[in-house]
């Protein structure tokens, strides 16, 4: 039979990589969306369109970090738009408290009730806006803290599997596009307009990706970063 894998999913390039991934190493794979009052619904929407995409299915849990507050994606806090150099230098106001303490304990529990101890989660800690829940010790303790807290970490261990820790965006990128990741469905931006904003860290960590890897990001973008817009012009003179 299948060994069965959750694989959390936001919508956003890494998480969709990832579930590509999991399903490349042969897992049953349920896909696992959080609603958690972030400040637009276009991710989630992006994570609805991939799962159509790959034909896996989708379990979207409803939860409201809004009443916990504290962050610029889960309140009206302006999202901040700090120059490269300073994006993973400090913690910044993208950050939101214990996010994936709480997603990975979910996930651990639904993931129990259809009978898997495998959680597969797209965090990195290479080129990343410096979330102190996405470094590698923290999900080495939590993998542990599971094997102890629940029914079938007792019986068979749990694992959290985090493919892309060591990876820088550039190598992100190429995997996603050996996996062949509809990229062009993923949404990445802080902000939910219709375009992506261009200036938010994470659309500069993207961008960044495509530019190491020698690709081209299929989104639209309001504006691009300079470094962005050369690389490109450069291109377009090949």
């Amino acid at each position: 039979m299948t060994e069965k894998a959750v694989s959390l999913l936001s919508g956003g390039m890494d998480s969709a990589t990832v579930l590509a991934f999991a399903r490349s190493m042969g897992y049953d794979v349920t896909a696992i969306t959080f609603d958690y009052g972030q400040r637009h619904s276009k991710e989630i929407v992006s994570s609805e369109a991939i799962c159509r995409y790959y034909g896996v299915r989708q379990k979207r849990i409803k939860i409201d970090l809004r009443q916990i507050g504290g962050s610029a994606l889960t309140s009206e806090k302006p999202v901040p738009e700090r120059p490269y150099q300073e994006i993973g230098q400090g913690i910044p106001e993208t950050y939101v408290p214990s996010r994936n303490i709480i997603f990975a304990s979910l996930a651990a529990a639904y993931a129990e009730t259809i009978g898997s101890n495998v959680i597969f989660i797209g965090a990195n800690s290479v080129d990343y806006s410096g979330y102190p829940d996405c470094r590698p010790e923290f999900f080495t303790s939590f993998q542990k803290a599971l094997a102890l807290g629940t029914k079938i970490g007792t019986e068979r261990g749990f694992e959290i599997e985090v493919p892309l820790q060591s990876m820088s965006k550039g190598e992100i990128v190429k995997l996603a596009e050996r996996l062949k990741v509809p990229l062009e469905l993923t949404w990445s931006c802080y902000n939910g307009r219709e375009k992506a904003c261009g200036a938010c860290d994470s659309c500069k960590l993207r961008l960044k990706g495509f530019m190491d890897a020698g690709s081209v990001d299929p989104l639209r973008y309001e504006r691009y970063p300079p470094d962005y817009r050369d690389y490109l012009a450069k291109k377009n003179k090949k």
